[in-house]
C-alpha cells in the first residue's frame, strides 16, 4: 500500500471513529451532513467561506488559498499566519487537507461536487450551492455548520444595518448610474448585477447603466463596445498575479481612443478599486471594505 493511500485510510477511519460524536445534522447542496456541535479543526476551501469564518472569531487550520496575495489577501494576511494553505479553490491539495485532520470541511458545489466524495470520507463535508452573489446565504450556511449560527447572523445583521444607514446617508448620490470594469491578463470584463460588488451596489440603492443591468454575473467584452462602460461613475479593478499582463491589460484599455471619449472618463468620475476587495475575496470583510471605499469616494462619515 502506498503512503498516499495510507494516509487517505487512515483519514477515512478516523472519520468513522469519531462519528458517534457527530451530533448536528446540516443541510447543505449535496446532502445532508452530521457535524460535531463544536468542531475545532475546520478546513475550509471558499475565500468568501474563509472570510465568513474570520468574521466570528475562528481561524481555520487550513484554507484555500486566496486567488490574490502569497498565499493570502492583504487584508486578512494578519489573521492567517497559522493557517495552512491547502491549495486553490479549483485544485484542493487533499494530501495537505488529511494531514490537518479535519472534523469539519466547508467548500462549494460550484467547485467541489466532483470531490465531495472524497472530501466526506475525510472529515463531514458541507457544501454551499454557488459562489458569486451568494455569500450572505453562504456565510449563514458555513457559521451555522461551524456551530458559530448566531455570530454569523448578527454580521450579517450588522452588514445590512450598515447597507441601510449608508444609503440613507448617500441620498440624490444614488441617482448616480454606477459602471464596472474588471481588467485581466489577455481580457477585459463587463460586470452585472450578479456579482459581489453588483449584489452590494445594489443593495444600496444604485442603478447601472442599461448595458449592465442584467440579472447576470459578467461578460468577456473587446474594444469596441467600451462605450457600454459609459456612466455616472466607473468603478474599475485589476487582477494582476504579478506577471504585469493584468496592469498591461488596464493600461491598453484605458488609453484607448474609446475609452478616453467616455463622459464619465472626461468628467473624471473614474475610480481605480482592489480587485481583491471589489471582486475576488467574496466574503464580509471584503464587502465592509467595499462600502469603505464607497464612503470615501463620496466624502462620507464612517457607518462601521
Amino acid at each position: 500500500m502506498s503512503p498516499r493511500h495510507m494516509l487517505f485510510v487512515a483519514a477515512v477511519l478516523a472519520g468513522a471513529m469519531s462519528s458517534a460524536a457527530q451530533a448536528r445534522e446540516i443541510t447543505h447542496a449535496l446532502g445532508v451532513t452530521d457535524v460535531p456541535d463544536h468542531p475545532q479543526r475546520i478546513v475550509v476551501l471558499t475565500n468568501e467561506g474563509t472570510e465568513a469564518l474570520l468574521a466570528v472569531g475562528i481561524t481555520p487550520v487550513g484554507a484555500a488559498k486566496s486567488w490574490l496575495g502569497n498565499p493570502w489577501y492583504d487584508h486578512i494576511a494578519d489573521q492567517m499566519t497559522d493557517v495552512t494553505n491547502v491549495g486553490e479553490e479549483s485544485a484542493v491539495n487533499l494530501e495537505a487537507l488529511v494531514a490537518l485532520q479535519p472534523d469539519l470541511i466547508l467548500g462549494t458545489k460550484q467547485r467541489h461536487e466532483a470531490i465531495y466524495e472524497q472530501l466526506s470520507a475525510i472529515a463531514p463535508t458541507v457544501i454551499s450551492e454557488r459562489l458569486r452573489g451568494d455569500w450572505k446565504i453562504n456565510m449563514a450556511l458555513y457559521t451555522d455548520a461551524a456551530g458559530k449560527g448566531a455570530e454569523g447572523q448578527a454580521a450579517l445583521d450588522a452588514f445590512d444595518a450598515r447597507i441601510a444607514a449608508l444609503s440613507s446617508a448617500l441620498g440624490d448620490n444614488l441617482k448616480e448610474k454606477i459602471s464596472i470594469a474588471r481588467f485581466m491578463g489577455g481580457q477585459t470584463r463587463i460586470y452585472f448585477k450578479d456579482s459581489f460588488s453588483g449584489l452590494i451596489l445594489d443593495e444600496l440603492g444604485f442603478t447601472r447603466p442599461a448595458s449592465q443591468d442584467k440579472p447576470e454575473f459578467a461578460e468577456q467584452i473587446t474594444k469596441e463596445r467600451i462605450p457600454e462602460f459609459e456612466g455616472d461613475r466607473l468603478f474599475y479593478f485589476t487582477y494582476e498575479t504579478g506577471n504585469g499582463e493584468g496592469n498591461s491589460q488596464a493600461e491598453d484599455w484605458l488609453a484607448d481612443p474609446l475609452w478616453q471619449n467616455l463622459e464619465v472618463v472626461k468628467a473624471g468620475k473614474v475610480h481605480e478599486v482592489s480587485d481583491a476587495v471589489w471582486n475576488t475575496a467574496g466574503g464580509i470583510i471584503a464587502g465592509n471594505l467595499l462600502l469603505d471605499d464607497i464612503e470615501s469616494v463620496y466624502g462620507l462619515a464612517s457607518t462601521r
